[in-house]
């Protein structure tokens, strides 16, 4: 024990003079590093300053909404140009909020709180009337008597959990405030969020849209060759390797954080690797662990209801039978019993189906049953390794067991004359 641990203080050691690194300082590849220069966004940064102006002379900005595919620079230029605008302007306040991130938006009540904490207030984790905060957040908000901006990054999943509600909230609380303004930019990657509101809260927001275009093949090597020479020594990197980064991104929707990424962990596998450069095959294995990674963390966020269609599939799926939606549906009902869930009606579990193809964690094919109707036929796109962590995260939320399959009934096909379920 003493020697394994004399050994690891000497691993740090070495690894902190520099004996094992070819990094720099890799900070610079991470999407948390706020370039100075921002490469291929001055169009939509001109666009969004100039929505943003009039705040400088104390009046209300538009509402906006920013589209674009994940990666395409949309969170980073704008709250670059708002922190611009505030560092300009002191009458200038703009609060960032990710519905993304666990509980921050998930309730109305949540998501105001966030708000107002950020700016004074306290508001208690639980027990007061929803309407209580409303009005707790609307007298902070004019108390400061400034123009507020409020950015809501990933919109669409803070509507998703929430409802349109509070986004009309926002549509008139300017007739509540004497002594500020507020305006909200909206960023997401789903160009028909706007379609799906209701009107009302539609024409009261979509005031200003700014579509992020995804970065081709030439953008993302700029932007990559700019951010190496800051992170890694200089010499490491074997040529070929930025242009094989910047290949594979543009090929998944000119994602420059995927890009990013992949030179980071490229550099990553080769120090593990005790080698002296960062070359061409440490990408093809840093690409497959990033195949794996992003599946499982896709599988981890998914609500409870998509777990357990996933979890009856899987199961399904080790009985060694063709798996249709109707099979799906009598292994869902038994597991949402087992789990305390609501039964979701088999029209709606065929949606959450529709949506785990979507992802690329299963493939479905219509099939005919001549006078029986259609359905779907479903098998696992997922290889073994990321298989397996899937099984771990859905043991964990408890959907499956290690004797999960003892029991499992093969219960009904799809009913004759269903349709497509």
């Amino acid at each position: 024990m003493f020697m394994e641990q004399k050994n690891l203080k000497e691993m740090f050691v070495n690894y902190a003079s520099g004996a094992a690194n070819i990094f720099k300082n890799r900070d610079y590849l991470s999407d948390k590093h706020t370039p100075q220069n921002i490469l291929h966004r001055e169009e939509q940064i001109e666009t969004i300053a100039k929505t943003v102006a009039p705040a400088t002379l104390n009046q209300k900005t538009s509402n906006m909404f920013v589209y674009g595919k994940v990666g395409t620079g949309k969170t980073l230029v704008v709250r670059h140009v708002t922190a611009e605008l505030e560092s300009a302007s002191k009458k200038v306040r703009a609060l960032y909020v990710n519905c993304k991130m666990k509980r921050v938006a998930d309730t109305e009540y949540r998501f105001l709180s966030e708000m107002s904490t950020m700016l004074g207030k306290t508001v208690p984790p639980t027990g007061l009337p929803t309407d209580e905060v409303y009005k707790i957040f609307t007298a902070a908000a004019d108390e400061i008597g400034k123009n507020i901006i409020i950015i809501i990054d990933e919109i669409d999943s803070l509507v998703e959990r929430t409802g349109d509600g509070i986004l009309y909230f926002f549509t008139r609380i300017n007739q509540d405030l004497k002594h500020s303004k507020l305006s909200i930019i909206g960023i997401t990657n789903n160009t028909g969020f706007l379609s799906n509101l209701d009107s009302r809260v539609r024409s009261g927001l979509s005031e200003e849209e700014v579509v992020f275009p995804p970065y081709n093949a030439n953008q993302l090597n700029n932007i990559l060759t700019e951010r190496a020479n800051l992170a890694f020594n200089e010499g490491v990197l074997e040529t070929g390797v930025i242009a094989k980064c910047a290949a594979l991104a543009a090929q998944e929707h000119g994602d420059a954080r995927k890009a990013l990424n992949l030179l980071r962990i490229s550099g990553e596998i080769a120090e593990r690797n005790k080698s002296k450069r960062v070359i061409l095959s440490h990408v093809d294995q840093a690409e497959e662990k990033m195949d794996i990674d992003s599946s499982v963390e896709l599988v981890r966020s998914l609500p409870k209801q998509s777990l357990a269609v996933l979890s009856s599939i899987i199961k399904l799926e080790k009985m060694e039978k063709d798996i249709q939606t109707g099979d799906v549906f009598s292994i869902y009902e038994n597991t949402c019993m087992q789990r305390g869930l609501k039964i979701l009606t088999q029209r709606r579990v065929a949606d959450l189906i529709a949506e785990l193809d979507t992802c690329g964690i299963i493939n479905t094919k219509i099939i005919s049953k001549g006078r029986y109707g259609r359905t779907r036929q479903i098998r696992i796109l997922l290889n073994k390794p990321v298989l397996e962590k899937v099984k771990a995260i859905l043991k964990e939320n408890h959907f499956i067991t290690d004797s999960v399959f003892a029991g499992v009934v093969n219960k009904g096909k799809a009913n004759p004359g269903d349709g497509i379920i």
